[in-house]
Order: C-alpha cells, then sequence, then structure tokens
C-alpha cells in the first residue's frame, strides 16, 4: 500500500486529470431481482458514471448481502451493496473471524416492518403470530433484521410464525396479494416490494413495532437505531412510520486501490454538490456516511478524501 505522501500525490494527480482519460472497470454486487438493492445499484451506477464516466461499473444480481460478502472476501466482486444487520454480523466476528473489509459509502437507513392487504385485519406483530410470512430472499439482509427485530420482542422469526424464503425478492408482493402469505417483510424508501403492494386494488397497511416495542427491542441489539420511515414513502403512506433497522453500506473487497475508492467517493460527493442525484441516492451523502460509519472502517482512499476537503479530520 502507497505511504501517505504519495497516495496523496496519486490522489491530486486523479483530481486534476480528465476522468475519462482513466478508465476502470469495477464490478458492483446488488441482489435478487424485485428487491431494492438492484435498483439502488442502477441509481448508484447511474450517479457516478455521470460525475465520472471513466468509472465502469458492472452490476452484478447477486443473492444478496449474505452472497455479497463471502464474494468481496474472495475478491469476485470489488464493491457490494450490504445490509446494515450483515455488515455488523460480519464486520464484528459474530459466529466467524471479522471481515476485513471497508466502507465506501454509507447508503440508506432501513426501517423494518411489515406490508398486508388494507382489507386485511392485521395490525400488530402481535396478530400476524402463527400466520405465513414472507421474510425476504434467503440471502437477504432484510431477512437477517427481522430475526433481531423479532427477537427483541422475545419472538423466533422461523418459529412463532410460518415462514416463508423467497427465490427472488420480487415474488413477496403477488404471494400478499393473493393471500398466500398474510405479510412481507421489508423496508426502505421506495422498497419495490411496498410499492408494488401499495399500487394495488386492495391497497396496503403497514405494521411495524410500537413505541414500547421498538424500545424492548433496541434494549436487546444495541446496535440497531430508531429509523422512522418518512410519510410519502409509499403510495397511501400519509404518516411516518417509526421503526428499528440500520444503515446499509456499499463495501469494498480487500486491497482495492485507494485511487479508486477516491475516486468513487468523489463522485459520489461531485453529484451531491451539483443536485439532481437518482432519488435512491437522496441519502447517500458525505455527511451520513461520516456520521454512520465508524472511522477504522473506512475506506483509506474513501478517509484521505474526507480528509483532503475537510469532511473528516486529519
Amino acid at each position: 500500500m502507497p505511504n501517505r505522501r504519495h497516495f496523496l500525490l496519486g490522489a491530486a494527480a486523479l483530481a486534476a486529470a480528465p476522468a475519462q482519460a482513466q478508465p476502470v472497470k469495477i464490478t458492483l454486487g446488488t441482489a435478487t431481482p424485485g428487491g431494492g438493492f438492484p435498483v439502488y445499484g442502477a441509481a448508484f451506477v447511474e450517479g457516478v458514471r455521470r460525475a465520472d464516466p471513466g468509472l465502469e461499473i458492472d452490476a452484478i444480481n447477486t443473492k444478496g448481502s449474505t452472497e455479497n460478502v463471502p464474494r468481496l472476501e474472495a475478491g469476485t466482486l470489488d464493491i457490494a451493496l450490504v445490509q446494515g444487520e450483515v455488515v455488523h454480523e460480519q464486520l464484528s466476528g459474530v459466529g466467524r473471524p471479522p471481515a476485513n473489509l471497508k466502507i465506501i459509502t454509507a447508503m440508506y437507513p432501513t426501517a423494518g416492518m411489515f406490508v398486508v392487504r388494507a382489507d386485511q385485519p392485521y395490525r400488530t406483530i402481535a396478530d400476524l403470530k402463527g400466520k405465513p410470512i414472507a421474510w425476504g430472499a434467503q440471502g437477504s439482509g432484510l431477512v437477517i433484521l427481522g430475526r433481531y427485530a423479532m427477537d427483541g420482542l422475545g419472538l423466533d422469526a422461523a418459529k412463532d410464525f410460518q415462514p416463508v424464503y423467497l427465490e427472488r425478492a420480487g415474488d413477496g408482493p403477488a404471494m400478499v396479494l393473493d393471500g398466500r402469505v398474510a405479510a412481507l417483510w421489508g423496508g426502505g424508501a421506495g422498497w419495490p416490494g411496498f410499492t408494488t403492494v401499495a399500487k394495488s386494488e386492495k391497497g396496503a397497511r403497514f405494521v411495524a413495532p410500537d413505541a414500547g416495542e421498538i424500545k424492548r427491542i433496541l434494549a436487546k441489539h444495541s446496535f440497531l437505531k430508531e429509523v422512522t420511515q418518512a410519510a410519502g414513502s409509499f403510495p397511501g403512506q400519509n404518516e411516518a412510520i417509526p421503526s428499528v433497522g440500520s444503515w446499509s453500506f456499499v463495501l469494498a473487497r480487500p486491497g482495492l486501490d485507494d485511487a479508486v475508492a477516491y475516486r468513487l467517493v468523489k463522485a459520489l460527493h461531485e453529484l451531491e454538490r451539483q443536485g439532481g442525484a437518482p432519488q435512491q441516492l437522496v441519502d447517500t451523502t458525505a455527511k451520513n456516511t461520516v456520521a454512520a460509519a465508524p472511522a477504522d472502517r473506512l475506506h483509506p482512499g474513501v478517509a484521505g478524501y474526507f480528509k483532503e476537503t475537510g469532511l473528516m479530520r486529519p
């Protein structure tokens, strides 16, 4: 790895040279079609390309967060989208050695909740006990968020409900609409599964932990945070919905060149400053990344850019 002087010289040269003159190809792992990660991934590729056309990002559908981490470790992906709960488990070494992966940027906060058809009687989590629940695609970090949230309430997502795990995230809404499952678990502003149910003729109702349940979950799993889904995130959702969740991140494989990470975060920051970024990137900001990511987990190229621009202390 270059020393700091060489890194800064290299970064300055990159900043001064036309991006088009230095093409770099990068692979980005997302998740199964029909979920939020592929939608975000497409916006990420578009946004970065707009600010730095020399960064050619190939978005690849995967099984989700739990596949993305081992593929990053193996070097078969350069960067990947990873749900917050999976980031916590992998970087903290829950059930395994800590992963040597670094953060490129914070993506967005996810407030976990259920969606049910509006003509169904379910209004609380207790109402859903024993019912068939689509928890998401087996490799999705949303499944892990659901497990932690239910565990905080003394419930087992796999035993106190009838769990359904999906081959594709996009299969869930149809199962809610035709009655095969009582509810679909998910999260994230504009999440496709929720949007599909909300736009249907039946309409949607969202079921999330109440204030007392949120306190119980956070007391048991302090790495989770209270996250509120803003009103208007989905059709017909006129009120904000408090819940629990965490920030998802774009992670980098070990050894991703500092200059590449620098260019990625610089492109995102320039897009942010120019305005007009894709809607999915509204929370993908330098400020949110500095606030949400542990400083020692930032990729050195990212930290170098933030320090150079005064977003972080040297």
